[in-house]
């Protein structure tokens, strides 16, 4: 059974499907293998991940290796409701819809959590918690899990450092096929599609100001660059801090930082990172985005607060004019703007990271039992493994040591 805002939409959800599979040529492949060996065979996989077109293709990838898939969305503005009928119309169980509340929203994770998965894919680390907290009565059937993003490893870690974390959890961020790709060029590249679709705005020779420069902020960053921004990088490590001036980028506190961004978008994964005082400070028209998993990183109660008027804009824009007459304009809610107000992350990029969850999963399954409690790193074969076949599918070749090589590159009496 599933629960989805219209089936009537599915034959575009399925065209969006079919799209994105033609270029995701690493999971095609290992669809193929998964058809042969069945390695989900009765099992039954929760996952919550943003429901749009690339997600929908990995759920058809772990259906075909015999998984029962149980799927909702891990953000209401981002579950496009043809793709999620389209999943529904295959024979998936399928519980979200666009813009959902925050009740609708837990009740569709309540009812993928209520299935008793024996697996876990995760973005954001809801399920997982849902299931701790609610459902300790489901833990003792979950061989294991997934999570996809930095948001998500970061919970998990804190549950494991508590020993409240009561299965093995495979940390897919950090795989170096998923954030070296995925949270670099990924972000970078669907950040701008999102906030430039969205304003219809130049960016060229305007003032872009990035809140931290982790792997996803430095491909924000870049991305702006090479758009003709000046770039501003914040920051409360004084590494990346480093890292960002040797870029090229200049590098204040965000309460300096606001007077001169036309463009600010948020990639912390810690919330307050603009409030009242960076408000202050900002141009008339200056435009904030997020781009952090949740969306707490743009303090919005305190803008409301301050506000004089508040209105919509345009389409994924509303204005919040100040006493003084500035408007401040926030796209999507302060939600993932990359998702909220667009389709997220190329197709080809995701065809890495989804290719480590598919082959994370399995792992899992043929490893049960012989995991550790709490935060499992991707091992380094998935990694070669998808890199390869990325290659192959680029039709790039690379060197292969010679036995001679690989003796002398591993001894310590050269």
């Amino acid at each position: 059974m599933s629960l989805v805002r219209d089936m009537s939409l599915y034959p575009s959800g399925e065209q969006k499907i079919d799209w994105v599979r033609a270029h995701m040529p690493v999971l095609r492949s290992i669809e193929e293998d998964f058809v042969k060996s069945k390695p989900f065979s009765g099992l039954r996989v929760a996952l919550s991940i943003h429901l749009e077109a690339k997600t929908a293709y990995l759920c058809l990838v772990l259906a075909s290796g015999g998984a029962e898939m149980f799927v909702t969305g891990s953000n209401p503005l981002s579950t496009q409701d043809d793709v999620a009928a389209a999943l529904a119309h295959k024979g998936l169980n399928v519980f979200a819809w666009y813009n959902a509340t925050a009740e609708e929203y837990t009740d569709h994770l309540r009812k993928v959590i209520s299935a008793s998965p024996n697996l876990i894919i995760d973005d954001g680390g809801d399920l997982v918690n849902l299931i701790h907290n609610e459902y300790p009565n489901l833990l003792k059937n979950v061989l294991g899990g997934c999570e996809e993003t930095t948001t998500g490893i970061i919970r998990l870690v804190s549950m494991a450092r508590e020993e409240k974390l009561k299965f093995p959890m495979i940390a897919v961020n950090n795989a170096k096929c998923k954030y070296l790709f995925d949270n670099r060029y990924g972000t970078g590249q669907s950040v701008w599609t999102g906030i430039n679709r969205t304003t219809n705005l130049i960016v060229a020779g305007k003032t872009a100001v990035v809140a931290g420069y982790g792997w996803c902020g430095k491909g924000v960053a870049m991305r702006a660059k090479a758009l003709g921004a000046k770039v501003i990088v914040t920051e409360i490590d004084p590494v990346k801090a480093m890292e960002a001036r040797m870029d090229g980028f200049d590098v204040y506190p965000m309460e300096k930082a606001a007077r001169y961004g036309d463009f600010f978008i948020t990639v912390t994964g810690c919330k307050d990172v603009i409030t009242e005082k960076a408000y202050k400070n900002m141009k008339d028209g200056a435009v904030l985005c997020n781009a952090g998993h949740f969306n707490v990183e743009i303090n919005l109660p305190e803008l409301e607060k301050m506000s004089v008027r508040i209105f919509k804009q345009r389409q994924n824009i509303m204005g919040y004019e100040l006493a003084d007459g500035r408007v401040i304009s926030v796209l999507a809610e302060g939600r993932l703007v990359n998702l909220a107000a667009g389709d997220g992350h190329p197709a080809e990029i995701m065809d890495m990271s989804f290719a480590v969850q598919a082959l994370s999963a399995e792992y899992i399954v043929k490893n049960q039992g012989k995991l550790k409690l709490g935060v499992n790193d991707v091992p380094e074969e998935i990694d070669r493994k998808v890199a390869l076949r990325k290659l192959k599918s680029w039709g790039t070749e690379i060197d292969v040591l010679t036995p001679e090589q690989e003796s002398y590159i591993n001894s310590w009496n050269v």
